[in-house]
C-alpha cells in the first residue's frame, strides 16, 4: 500500500468501533462509533473515500478457548458483506480481550466513557495488533 491508511473494525451487533492507522506511520487511534444499523454501509463508505483507506481489518471474537462462537459467525457474516460492498481488501484479525483490555484503559483514566468510547478503543487494539503481526504492509 502507498501512503494508505488501515480501518480496524470492533463488529458488534449495535455498535462498529472503529480506528484508523497510516500504514507508514503505524499508529493506531480510535476514529468513530458507528450504529450498527440501516446507515452502516454508506457511512463506511464514506470513511473509506474520505481517510484514502487501502485495507480494512475486522476484529474475530472467539471463546475462551479460541472456540467459534455465535459471534464469530455473525462477524464472519459481516466481513462477508463488506468485501462485496468494498473495493479494498478485507482481513480478519483475532480479537481477544480487546475490549475488556479498552474498558480497563478507561477506568484507569479516570474520566467519564461509554459504550462508544469502549469499542473505538477495541477497534484500536485490533489494528495495532493486526499491524504488529503484519509487520509491514
Amino acid at each position: 500500500m502507498d501512503q494508505t491508511n488501515v480501518l480496524a473494525l470492533d463488529f458488534g451487533d449495535k455498535r462498529i468501533g472503529v480506528a484508523i492507522a497510516n500504514s507508514e506511520v503505524r499508529i493506531a487511534s480510535p476514529l468513530v462509533t458507528l450504529s450498527n444499523d440501516e446507515n452502516l454501509w454508506s457511512l463506511l463508505a464514506k470513511l473509506i473515500a474520505n481517510n484514502r483507506i487501502g485495507m480494512v481489518v475486522v476484529g474475530l471474537p472467539r471463546g475462551l478457548d479460541g472456540q467459534t462462537t455465535a459471534q464469530t459467525q455473525k462477524a464472519e457474516a459481516f466481513m462477508r458483506e463488506l468485501k462485496q460492498r468494498i473495493a479494498v481488501p478485507v482481513e480478519a484479525q483475532d480479537e481477544a480481550a480487546t475490549s475488556v483490555k479498552a474498558e480497563e484503559e478507561l477506568k484507569a483514566r479516570g474520566k467519564p466513557y461509554d459504550k462508544s468510547a469502549i469499542d473505538a478503543l477495541a477497534a484500536t487494539y485490533i489494528l495495532e495488533d493486526f499491524l504488529q503481526v503484519q509487520g509491514s504492509l
